[in-house]
């Protein structure tokens, strides 16, 4: 029986690289796919994993690596969407390009990945799309607004995606992480400055970055991933370590909520 195929987006590095090693470890043919293939990590140099060039912003680039993925392994099980950065910064220091950048790669380079894969999982009749989002997806924080943005729209077009691919047998689920230990301030970070608001964001940045050093690891989120992949049910999310800020805000009041992330973040 052929290995199950995966094409993984954003792997050189994180969540992407994580789950590369740890599907080609249960025995998955991985097709881990980034931007300059020269950087990729050492580890990812084995037989299971096939590392591509794809850069999420440019459609032919995204083109070709379908084409080499099928190519090398005639298929497509499934899709992990996971490129992306976060933009931190108040929305008034934020430059246009840096918003439509942001939105080029967290949101519209994952739909247009989608949408060149989904004909071959169409053919096959089958298939199964993994979006990355976040408890930001489901939360805002402040200083976070572009970001929050790109994960609220990945969260209600997977909802909304999974009812459209259903009757061709393609799955959709959504992996939820809360912060991360990866690559923060090496690429998948950028920080948009603004002199009134530096006293409170820097507050805010001390206690994500508070919060960022008790979260899960990579490894943990491509553990949930792979967990979602063989989960043959039509469940949609997919909680990694959301940590104590996901759960006080799903069971606090909305004027509670508010104070606390006001006192601890912001004032």
């Amino acid at each position: 029986m052929m290995a199950k195929t995966i094409l993984i987006t954003g792997a050189s590095s994180g969540i992407g690289r994580a789950s590369a090693l740890y599907f080609a470890e249960k025995g998955w043919s991985v097709a881990a796919t980034m931007r300059d293939p020269q950087k990729a990590d050492a580890a990812l140099q084995q037989p299971q994993i096939s590392v591509l060039a794809l850069d999420v912003t440019d459609g032919s680039s995204i083109a070709n690596a379908v084409a080499a993925t099928l190519a090398r392994y005639q298929k497509i099980d499934a899709l992990l969407n996971n490129a992306g950065y976060a933009l931190f910064g108040p929305m008034e220091a934020s430059d246009s390009e840096q918003i439509q950048q942001q939105f080029a790669t967290n949101l519209f380079g994952l739909i247009e990945v989608t949408q060149q894969v989904l004909p071959v999982m169409r053919a096959a009749g089958q298939g199964l799309i993994l979006n990355v989002s976040s408890i930001v997806g489901r939360l805002a924080l402040p200083y976070a607004s572009s970001y929050v943005a790109t994960k609220f729209a990945v969260e209600g077009l997977s909802e909304s995606m999974r009812y459209e691919l259903d009757p061709f047998h393609i799955r959709v689920k959504l992996i939820e992480p809360g912060s991360i230990l990866t690559e923060f301030g090496k690429g998948s970070m950028q920080v948009a400055t603004s002199e009134p608001y530096q006293v409170s964001m820097n507050k805010f940045l001390g206690v994500f970055t508070k919060s960022n050093a008790r979260a899960a690891s990579p490894e943990d989120v491509a553990k949930v991933i792979y967990r979602a992949a063989n989960d043959a049910s039509n469940r949609l999310r997919y909680l990694a370590k959301p940590g104590p800020l996901f759960w006080l805000n799903r069971f606090l009041p909305d004027a509670a909520w508010r104070r606390l992330l006001v006192k601890a973040m912001v004032k």
